[in-house]
């Protein structure tokens, strides 16, 4: 605002020594009245949050944007299990949300013989793809409000972590689109709930908008939010991809009076979440608390989130799904690639399975003791491309989620402020006068075009691989360099195991871990 209120000031006074000294006075007092009413212009739009909050000031961003722009900016680096992940993606999430063409001519720029480069294998037989796109049913033989789920969902962001406008954006953005908003574990706000979206309420270790004084779960509190028609499913999360094992952080500055009532916590005050449930301890524990979750919701499909670590520590939680005859309704594998502005930069680089051996390895241990037919599987991990979304299919997920690409497609411009509450855009702060700049209906319809575009381009995939439905994809699809003249698929490079097969003779591979797991410790 201060560059715009100087300008104001000069052309104020340029006009008064016009009239007083001389009308040559005017070759200053034009361009910065022109100035002037271009800054204005910047503050009453609704297309650009940065202008909205830095008129005048914010047109550099536009201006270095012209002279070498965004989408040419084309860099690959390798991410966190091997794959080579593009920078370039945000553009592309841009293009979509404003509706714009995302087609680029001339060819691939990436290194196509390069190891690690991945593809997915098409068909000399494609066929068409389906008017509208396929969702999958959520809900196993316990639920009684199963729910179709979208190919791409919006992922867990709680309120606090994001304001107040961008919540009620992507709410709404999924209420058009038909798709599922995660709340993250912040707690059910009312920007959640007046937005008119399905929510998928995630429920973590503050046990935050169900809580005690003392920090432990409410039933009576649960069964009450769950109760609403908005809620759909509940997400129990066990750990996060960007920081396993570590309790999120939510700074002071952050929680204003709204937040401390949503979430149940004093005002001021840094949140910190557990690192650990108090509400169980055990995997059997584990597998009984969700069941109870269940039955408080009225039958809703309930689940968990995890960051996959052990495998014989899930292997562990599959003995006590057979043991106990109760399954979860889904799993969501967050992969350690995932993303937060509330992590140590040690556990993002350092801790966690990424998500593609993440899939399989929860893909597989289900499929081995027979239940995978029971729990459908989400994944979630920067996700942002058709491509990655037929990618993570043939690997395991039934569907996806997205937090990075949907926070993209409400203006998001990776400041990386979102810890300091002084977020340029106002899709991480609580500060008033930043969140006013993000305008909720226009960036409502931005979440709307994404997703679709996006769930679209899945479906024109498919379509090109000559597949009708994501069930008929298999790890023969999608393939990898792994040498100067060696490709291998997905099918070759990781083992698939057969239905129940952990239940009569687990195969060598999987023995030790099958048999040191426990239903009764982790």
């Amino acid at each position: 605002m201060l560059p715009l209120l100087l300008v104001a000031l000069g052309a104020a006074g340029a006009l008064l020594l016009v009239g007083a000294v001389s009308p040559w006075w005017w070759c200053a007092a034009a361009p910065l009245l022109a100035l002037a009413a271009l800054g204005a212009r910047d503050l009453t739009q609704r297309c650009h949050s940065v202008l909205r909050n830095y008129p005048l000031l914010g047109r550099l961003r536009f201006l270095m944007e012209a002279v070498r722009p965004e989408r040419r900016q084309y860099f690959v680096e390798n991410d966190v299990d091997g794959r080579p992940y593009d920078r370039n993606v945000r553009s592309l999430v841009y293009q979509r949300a404003k509706g714009a063409d995302a087609e680029e001519p001339f060819g691939t720029e990436r290194d196509v013989y390069a190891d690690g480069y991945e593809f997915l294998q098409p068909s000399m037989r494609p066929v068409e793809a389906p008017d509208e796109p396929p969702v999958v049913r959520v809900g196993g033989p316990d639920c009684t409000q199963p729910y179709d789920m979208s190919l791409l969902n919006v992922s867990a962001m709680s309120f606090g972590a994001l304001s107040s406008n961008a919540i009620l954006a992507l709410n709404r953005g999924a209420a058009l689109g038909g798709f599922a908003h995660d709340t993250g574990e912040g707690g059910l706000s009312d920007h959640h709930l007046r937005g008119g979206g399905d929510l998928i309420w995630e429920i973590g270790t503050g046990y935050f908008g169900c809580r005690t004084a003392e920090g432990d779960f409410e039933e009576r509190e649960f069964a009450d939010k769950a109760a609403l028609p908005e809620v759909r499913c509940v997400s129990l999360k066990l750990s996060q991809g960007a920081k396993p094992g570590f309790g999120g952080v939510l700074p002071g500055a952050k929680v204003n009076a709204e937040i401390a009532r949503v979430r149940g916590v004093p005002e001021g005050e840094t949140v910190v979440s557990p690192p650990y449930h108090r509400a169980f301890s055990t995997p059997r524990e584990l597998v009984r608390f969700i069941a109870r979750l269940r039955e408080l919701s009225g039958g809703k499909p309930t689940g968990f989130k995890l960051c996959v670590g052990s495998r014989r520590q899930f292997l562990a939680v599959c003995k006590a799904m057979l043991a106990e005859g109760v399954t979860p309704d889904f799993i969501v594998v967050d992969g350690s690639e995932g993303g937060t502005g509330a992590a140590p930069l040690e556990f993002a680089d350092n801790i966690g399975t990424p998500l593609t051996e993440g899939l399989i390895t929860v893909h597989n241990a289900l499929v081995g003791t027979g239940l995978r037919d029971r729990v459908r599987i989400g994944a979630s991990g920067k996700v942002a491309t058709g491509s990655d979304i037929v990618k993570r299919l043939l690997q395991g997920a039934d569907y996806t989620n997205a937090a990075r690409a949907m926070m993209f497609a409400v203006g998001c411009v990776q400041a990386q402020r979102c810890h300091t509450n002084t977020c340029p855009v106002g899709v991480t702060t609580q500060d008033p006068r930043r969140v006013r700049a993000l305008d909720v209906p226009d960036k409502t319809e931005r979440v709307r075009r994404y997703h679709r575009a996006t769930v679209h381009g899945a479906s024109l995939i498919m379509a090109s691989m000559g597949v009708r439905h994501p069930r008929e994809l298999t790890p023969h699809l999608l393939l990898r360099r792994v040498g100067p003249t060696t490709v291998r698929s997905y099918a070759e490079l990781y083992e698939w195991l057969p239905s129940g097969v952990l239940l009569s003779e687990p195969p060598p591979s999987w023995a030790a871990d099958w048999t040191a797991a426990d239903p009764d410790s982790f």
